[in-house]
């Protein structure tokens, strides 16, 4: 989506290094010594590749990345906001395929959150409406998810145009599905934005009913708990991936006209969250207890790794990122691919970050 302008904090640019295509990680870093590219103690980067900015596959323009996922046999699933939907290949980012995407009338989307489901097909969020839909790896449309009324996009609900679901993700198990308002709903307070949660259910099939890869013996999603999520002032929620141990990792993001990014990487519990789904107005009220959040890294703190960037920034490495994706793991640290979306603008750039977390 097209970035909110906020007040972000300025940062030096750091030391440059070599910026690399592929986006496998490096070596561990010897034990109690400084990781190699350190952006923080948690987190650090191994490489960035710009070899996909302005380019095109098939005649469709690559660009726009809005998600990331990791298919069931390891390609990368990249999704544009402007309704297409590319399979790239994992160690070279090279493009193998795109499907275009519609709703069920054949309208274009603004295709926000991606999840591969355990039977390969794919979940979307769009924040039109908002909506997710299930597709077929053709791009057929199989089913769609029910949304609470409250964050409908208004005067349907409560939402603002262009900050519903942003984010989408599937928890451990695959029974848990979770997507994440970008803004936060009328009458709640600014900055406190809502995750919701589906449940899958045994002995359900798609709505569809159909038994070919349009079903798969899907289980269907009921409407799950809610929980609130309060981000830095001026910063939205962009961006969760699950953990393996069932934490999310979160994107926040912002901008500044003539400053540039605030990009941050959070670590993100449910547990002991409120359900706040009959929760009409949050406000941090007492009783209420938000989704606690722990800061791996400001993204400005990396070394720029040689990176130059096409507006100001506070570090030139920084763009407008807000797909993210776990890649794997390397000795206990998490493999975590990141990518910015360009809004197929001369001032912005498609790029790939590779990043050792340890949460």
């Amino acid at each position: 989506m097209r970035p909110r302008s906020v007040l972000a904090p300025l940062a030096a640019t750091l030391t440059a290094g070599l910026a690399a295509v592929t986006c496998v990680a490096g070596p561990a870093a010897a034990q109690n010594a400084p990781a190699r590219n350190a952006c923080s103690p948690a987190v650090s980067i191994e490489r960035f590749s710009d070899a996909l900015d302005k380019t095109t596959y098939e005649g469709t323009f690559v660009g726009n990345f809005s998600a990331l996922a990791v298919d069931r046999d390891g390609a990368i699933a990249a999704l544009s906001d402007r309704s297409a939907l590319f399979t790239l290949d994992p160690k070279t980012l090279s493009p193998r395929s795109v499907v275009p995407l519609a709703d069920e009338s054949g309208a274009a989307l603004d295709s926000e959150g991606l999840v591969v489901d355990r039977d390969g097909t794919r979940l979307v969020s769009s924040e039109t409406e908002p909506s997710v839909r299930r597709y077929g790896r053709d791009g057929a449309v199989l089913d769609r998810l029910p949304v609470p009324d409250a964050l409908r996009v208004a005067p349907a609900g409560r939402a603002t145009t262009n900050q519903a679901f942003e984010a989408l993700t599937l928890l451990p198990g695959g029974r848990t599905l979770l997507a994440g308002m970008e803004g936060s709903l009328s009458g709640d307070t600014a900055g406190i934005v809502r995750l919701q949660t589906w449940q899958r259910h045994s002995g359900q099939t798609s709505q569809s009913g159909q038994s070919s890869e349009h079903s798969h013996g899907h289980r269907d999603f009921r409407l799950g708990a809610q929980y609130g999520y309060r981000t830095d002032t001026g910063l939205g929620l962009v961006e969760t991936t699950a953990t393996p141990d069932g934490r999310l990792l979160v994107l926040e993001r912002g901008f500044t006209a003539g400053v540039g990014n605030t990009v941050r990487l959070y670590l993100a519990d449910l547990r002991r969250a409120t359900d706040t789904s009959r929760v009409d107005i949050l406000t941090g009220q007492d009783g209420v207890r938000l989704v606690r959040k722990t800061l791996l890294a400001d993204i400005a703190d990396c070394p720029s790794l040689g990176a130059t960037a096409k507006q100001p920034q506070p570090n030139p490495l920084l763009d407008n990122i807000e797909g993210m994706t776990i890649t794997g793991t390397t000795r206990g640290a998490l493999r975590v691919l990141l990518v910015s979306d360009d809004n197929q603008g001369a001032t912005q750039t498609t790029r790939f970050y590779s990043l050792q977390v340890r949460p």
